[in-house]
């Protein structure tokens, strides 16, 4: 056997055994969380805190006109008796300006922040955390519709353990009119919740959803807030409390409705951006592999090491795969497919079915009619996997490439199309 068809055999096996060993350590892990999750009442009747504290909603917004008042309405409709709502216009350039002006004329708990030039959405977040004398933060984007009960389920956290730094909760997609939409339902109850619950089990939280997280005022002041150069300042600022010795929590009661991308390119501008802003914490954060006082985050930057070999690994398979294939006389051996090897390959799509199946009994518990959205989910390796792949070659080198400090700053993405149902 040539090295050739050693390396072959040997990478093959790894592109297919490690997304089949994370999946099941992600089931096992999220079945844990949900028998203790369970016991727990519905989402919609949360037990009473013993205090309530106040509670300061950022809602950073740029170019947001279409959005800002049914984003506000919603926030200010939390079932919490001390709260405010704190919006963020970070340089808008339409008129969300006038919009946020005449919704703060409207309602007493609404205070309006301008921002001369538009900053990105970190420096927006430590603008209105500066403004408020409330302890506890709930980020949320522009477009997001906040759960009346969310607060309290975050809350609950936060008085339980003086060590809880954020509580991230559970994002629901409610542009579902188009293919992709309905497939990304699915991802974030199968592929989002499912990990957030699983890394609790086994250790610290990888990231927070940008969309709905709570946090403690100190605890952002203490590291410095949150990172303006960072493409996604979620993931940073779980990193950044973790390491200062903050705990992060996962609260998959604490619901948020958001709208995702339903075309191709934004969705691949979406991913790309994930993808550079899991590469940016990777090169900030690797050397916790090299301090003892900081193991419990070395299984997430394995983790995120080896997915990141794992996709350039697959581009080198195909590159040599399809090589072999156009190029007569056989220059190379014969090798199989990377992408469909036998008995692999349906041991690996029946485990896919199968997570989907378990992640969708678990979320059916905010929404019943969850399963309705199945049928969709087999198209999600043929869709999102090559995005995803393709995101994570492409952002690592971009990353490489950009001028350290330079401020990521806000573009408005694909929302969508708006449906009713």
């Amino acid at each position: 056997m040539s090295a050739l068809q050693h390396f072959w055999k040997s990478a093959l096996a790894f592109v297919f055994y490690y997304p089949l060993f994370m999946s099941y350590l992600w089931m096992i892990g999220a079945v844990i969380f949900y028998l203790k999750e369970k016991k727990d009442p519905p989402y919609t009747q949360p037990k009473p805190l013993p205090e309530y504290p106040k509670v300061a909603v950022l809602v950073p917004c740029f170019n947001e006109s279409d959005n800002a008042e049914e984003t506000i309405s919603h926030a200010l409709q939390l079932d919490y008796p001390d709260f405010e709502v704190i919006a963020i216009n970070d340089g808008s350039s339409d008129n969300t300006a006038e919009v946020l002006d005449e919704l703060a004329m409207k309602y007493e708990k609404l205070r309006v922040v301008h921002l001369a030039q538009n900053q990105g959405k970190a420096m927006a977040l430590q603008a209105g955390s500066l403004v408020t004398e409330a302890e506890y933060l709930i980020g949320i984007d522009g477009d997001a519709l906040l759960d009346k009960h969310a607060a309290t389920w975050m809350m609950r956290h936060f008085l339980a353990d003086p060590t809880v730094a954020a509580v991230t909760g559970n994002p629901r997609i409610r542009t579902r009119s188009t293919l992709l939409g309905r497939i990304q339902v699915g991802e974030f109850s199968s592929i989002v919740g499912m990990i957030k619950r699983a890394q609790r089990v086994f250790g610290r939280l990888f990231t927070v959803s940008g969309v709905i997280t709570a946090f403690r005022k100190t605890a952002v002041h203490e590291i410095g807030y949150w990172s303006p150069d960072m493409l996604t300042e979620d993931i940073d600022i779980t990193w950044k409390l973790q390491r200062a010795g903050w705990d992060v929590q996962f609260e998959p009661n604490a619901l948020v409705w958001i709208l995702m991308p339903e075309t191709l390119k934004g969705l691949y501008k979406q991913r790309l951006r994930w993808a550079m802003g899991g590469a940016q914490v990777l090169i900030k954060n690797f050397d916790v592999l090299f301090r003892p006082s900081l193991n419990f985050l070395w299984p997430l930057m394995i983790e995120l090491c080896l997915t990141l070999v794992w996709s350039y690994l697959m581009l080198i398979m195909a590159g040599i795969w399809l090589f072999n294939l156009i190029v007569p006389n056989h220059v190379l051996p014969a090798m199989s497919s990377p992408f469909f090897p036998d008995g692999i390959g349906i041991l690996l799509g029946a485990t896919c079915l199968l997570q989907f199946v378990m992640s969708k009994w678990m979320d059916s518990r905010y929404e019943p009619r969850l399963f309705k959205n199945y049928y969709w989910m087999i198209w999600y390796p043929f869709v999102f996997w090559l995005i995803t792949v393709t995101a994570s070659i492409i952002a690592f080198p971009k990353v490489l490439a950009r001028r350290d400090g330079k401020r990521a700053r806000w573009v408005s993405p694909d929302r969508g199309v708006r449906s009713k149902s």
